[in-house]
């Protein structure tokens, strides 16, 4: 059994060393691992790295997921990889070793995470597991979904969106303010 809870990061592959949302990835990554979490990404570049790379220099222990379909290896900063042999059972390794999650600005692969992750939580295949996304990238789509489920609401800088099973996705303004709502609701969930 492990000894801490775990965030599963997902965000870009693209952002490199000193761009915005590297950097924010990296003072997520500190700020979990200051929390006593460990952190848990797909393991490669951009906002993996930065996350891995935030959390080591904090002192955490990192995981990444990785798999033999994107023929690369795990950046430098992951302390156990965890290698799987296709892009679908990376991505449910993922959801499995994670207790919460953090979702970064991203691409494709994060909104599919995203969208992932959500649909998981509202069909009950996993519940408890608190799911935040950093900043406003997302909001749009976030609106979108919830307008279809609720009807309009008015906006605030932090928001919770809920389904039938509840309030499910958070939205966190910063990651300080993504890593203190983690914190809380995987505590209370001990």
């Amino acid at each position: 059994m492990r000894a801490k809870r775990i965030v599963t990061v997902f965000g870009s592959s693209r952002p490199k060393e000193g761009d915005a949302d590297y950097e924010e990835a990296r003072e997520l990554g500190k700020l979990l691992a200051k929390r006593g979490f460990a952190v848990c990404s797909g393991g490669f570049g951009g906002v993996m790295e930065g996350v891995s790379r935030g959390a080591k220099e904090a002192g955490g222990k990192t995981y990444g997921v990785t798999a033999e379909f994107f023929k690369r290896k795990a950046n430098a900063w992951v302390d156990t990889e965890v290698r799987m042999e296709t892009w679908d059972e990376r991505l449910f390794e993922l959801v499995r070793l994670a207790d919460g999650f953090a979702v970064c600005k991203g691409g494709t692969g994060t909104l599919v995470e995203l969208a992932v992750v959500w649909e998981m939580l509202n069909k009950s295949v996993i519940a408890g597991k608190p799911v935040v996304v950093v900043g406003d990238f997302w909001q749009p789509i976030l609106d979108r979904v919830r307008e279809v489920e609720q009807g309009p609401r008015p906006r605030t800088e932090d928001r919770v969106w809920g389904e039938a099973n509840g309030n499910l996705v958070y939205s966190a303004a910063n990651p300080a303010r993504a890593a203190d709502y983690l914190a809380e609701k995987l505590k209370a969930g001990k």
